[in-house]
């Protein structure tokens, strides 16, 4: 068959668009991220869920899935598995699997750049300083950061840490483990004493905080694998962007990100998760994200003068500069 001049033509513009629009479409696909939370899906986490609602990862071209970590140990682990890119875990736990297990995970971003480690005890119970803990049982999940942190909490308070008794319990037992007496406190971080306080009602609890002993660490931020920060800095960079904008949003508006992560996990109260991110806002820190040197040398005294590493830790070694856009 032959064509004129301009069928011809017309049919060769079509496959010069065609091929165009292919090619777009290849080097514009969104690069996939798993992303492992500390714990569970909470209304701490909600400034995730509102960077994945308004767009900002996408953005980003990241087309990002969060799925529910099983502690901080456990998230460390993951990203350097390779099962999730990138995690959110406390900077103890940070430290003490690179010093004692070498384990290849850099934090990126600082979230909580207060600690929100606490003991929580029942106020009806008579322990209203850390030294009534002596004696009694404390109850927490296998992969929380509050009974790794232990140690350091009982030295700044001056109490002998040989005397408390840890019990290892699944996440949803220990609010009923508090109110029924078969603990005597239970680890928790502040920014949970909203849905705490709720399924403990009416009895009241009472937070002894770690930070009130004079423990001044960071507490929980946005890690990455060794391998993926060298490979791919550009990736981590585009999601700890996207995060802190989130981040940002949700500290403004509290109400907004609690019906934001209602909308995304109905199991979690739109009220509590609201409740939970105005925590979160009094935790971060200026400029959002940005790691200091000097406070993270000194987290890595206080973790170290509390554990034994089998390696030392240079804050080099546990944090990456550089992702926090300003």
């Amino acid at each position: 068959m032959r064509y004129s001049g301009k069928i011809r033509v017309s049919v060769m513009m079509a496959a010069v668009i065609c091929a165009s629009i292919v090619a777009r479409g290849d080097a514009g696909a969104a690069d996939k991220i798993t992303f492992v939370t500390d714990f569970g899906y909470n209304g701490r986490h909600a400034y995730y869920f509102v960077a994945l609602e308004k767009g900002y990862y996408a953005r980003q071209n990241l087309d990002v899935q969060i799925v529910r970590g099983q502690g901080s140990a456990d998230a460390v682990k993951q990203v350097a598995a390779g099962t999730a890119q990138i995690g959110f875990a406390d900077t103890a736990a940070v430290i003490l699997g690179r010093g004692n297990d070498q384990i290849p995970v850099k934090l990126v971003a600082i979230v909580y750049a207060k600690p929100p480690h606490a003991i929580y005890v029942l106020k009806e119970s008579g322990i209203a300083k850390p030294k009534d803990l002596e004696g009694k049982k404390v109850a927490d999940t296998a992969f929380s950061a509050v009974p790794k942190l232990f140690e350091a909490y009982a030295k700044a308070a001056n109490i002998d840490a040989s005397k408390v008794t840890w019990l290892v319990a699944a996440a949803d037992t220990l609010p009923g483990m508090l109110t029924t007496g078969r603990a005597d406190g239970i680890g928790q971080f502040t920014v949970g004493e909203p849905l705490l306080a709720k399924s403990a009602a009416p009895k009241q609890v009472l937070a002894l905080a770690y930070a009130d002993v004079g423990l001044d660490l960071y507490g929980n931020g946005v890690i990455a694998s060794d391998g993926l920060i060298k490979s791919n800095p550009d990736l981590v960079r585009r999601f700890v962007t996207a995060t802190m904008q989130g981040l940002a949003d949700a500290i403004a508006d509290p109400n907004q990100a609690g019906a934001i992560m209602n909308k995304h996990h109905r199991e979690v109260d739109a009220d509590v998760a609201a409740a939970e991110t105005k925590i979160v806002g009094t935790l971060t820190g200026q400029p959002l994200g940005v790691l200091d040197p000097a406070r993270v040398k000194k987290a890595i005294e206080i973790v170290g003068g509390a554990y034994t590493l089998k390696s030392a830790v240079a804050p080099e070694d546990i944090y990456a500069p550089g992702f926090v856009v300003n």
